[in-house]
């Protein structure tokens, strides 16, 4: 096992001036053992970043080092790295002992320590029974888990996800989550694990790292990156439904969005424009009319909960926003005005610039 150093890792494709740059400086430092994902939407360069930390792409600038090595000129296969595809990437033709072994014969190692390491993944990803199967005879998450085999029988310094679960249904990606969770609390080798899905994120990282346009946006554990985000742009990616943002200006304990002012439970950070967030769970309806008063246009009814969206703020500078309240609770219905009201500690605030998080006097 080893750590992986990015420091400040750039990749640029082409030159002069027609030159694109899609990865800008990344910097990390991930420690042996640890499962790091990397999330983003699509075109963030969260895979180009694996793929340059695998050895197939080039890296343009900076360094990537592997435990001591800086490992830029190292071909793929003298990183020490195995990685997982989205798509199995298995052969058609051989059984699934044969594509989990088939790494393990090229390299030349004994027949005994092949089937030794081929039966030991196997009983961990229990695939024992279908080791005389083709790749056709099984289910997608069945191949999934012969892919992942494949890997861990090259005991590697460190394994690379690349969406890995992308083409499986919700219930496979679900229990596909829990074996890859149970398969590194076993093995403890150093992961990086690249999705768009913010819930994979969220149930497997120890840490996560937010991309958004090449760049870095945030790196810490989902408690931090949920409860903490560093921008707008992470506080609208994560969390299922995103953040509210309000955007408007704050002057002491008032926050005026689109003509309507809004009371603050505690003083803005500072005065002028800024932009407010707030998440659906966070926001309370009040029983009285004092609060922020929000149009209701759609209550949506999630089982356990319900979603209350509508819009705040009138004319051009009004603001959509969600809240979410348990389904217990009265429902307003369509065309109501609702009263909502937040805890001071549940308020995020941001340059309405930059983009960036402020720190607030309430802030926990």
């Amino acid at each position: 096992m080893a750590s992986i150093s990015l420091r400040a890792v750039e990749k640029t494709y082409g030159r002069g001036a027609g030159a694109n740059k899609v990865i800008h400086g990344v910097n990390a430092e991930i420690a042996d053992g640890e499962f790091i994902v990397i999330v983003g939407p699509s075109g963030c360069g969260k895979s180009t970043l694996l793929r340059m930390v695998a050895g197939l792409e080039e890296i343009t600038g900076g360094e990537v080092a592997i435990g001591p090595r800086v490992v830029n000129k190292l071909e793929p296969a003298e990183r020490d790295i195995a990685m997982v595809f989205q798509n199995y990437a298995l052969y058609p033709h051989m059984s699934v002992y044969d594509n989990m072994a088939y790494g393990l014969k090229i390299a030349g190692k004994p027949k005994a320590e092949i089937e030794q390491r081929v039966q030991k993944a196997a009983k961990i990803l229990e695939l024992g029974a279908l080791l005389d199967r083709k790749p056709r005879q099984l289910s997608g998450g069945q191949r999934q888990r012969v892919a992942m085999g494949r890997a861990i029988v090259r005991q590697p310094q460190v394994f690379l996800f690349d969406e890995p679960l992308s083409n499986l249904d919700a219930k496979l990606r679900a229990q596909t989550r829990l074996e890859i969770q149970k398969l590194h609390a076993e093995l403890g080798v150093t992961s990086l694990f690249v999705t768009h899905d913010q819930v994979e994120a969220m149930t497997l990282a120890q840490r996560m790292i937010v991309m958004n346009g090449g760049r870095m946006e945030q790196i810490g554990t989902p408690e931090e990156v949920y409860a903490r985000p560093a921008t707008t742009f992470v506080a609208s990616f994560i969390g299922s439904p995103p953040m509210n943002l309000l955007r408007g200006s704050a002057l002491h304990e008032a926050f005026q969005v689109g003509g309507t002012h809004l009371p603050l439970p505690a003083a803005a950070p500072r005065s002028g424009d800024m932009i407010l967030g707030l998440r659906p769970e966070h926001a309370h309806i009040s029983p009285t009319a004092s609060g922020w008063p929000l149009q209701v246009h759609l209550v949506e009814m999630l089982g356990a909960e319900r979603l209350v969206h509508g819009t705040m703020g009138g004319g051009t500078g009004s603001s959509t926003f969600t809240v979410r309240i348990d389904s217990t609770d009265p429902a307003p219905k369509a065309g109501d005005t609702v009263y909502l009201q937040a805890a001071p500690h549940h308020l995020h605030w941001f340059d309405a610039n930059t983009q960036q998080r402020v720190v607030s006097n309430s802030a926990p």
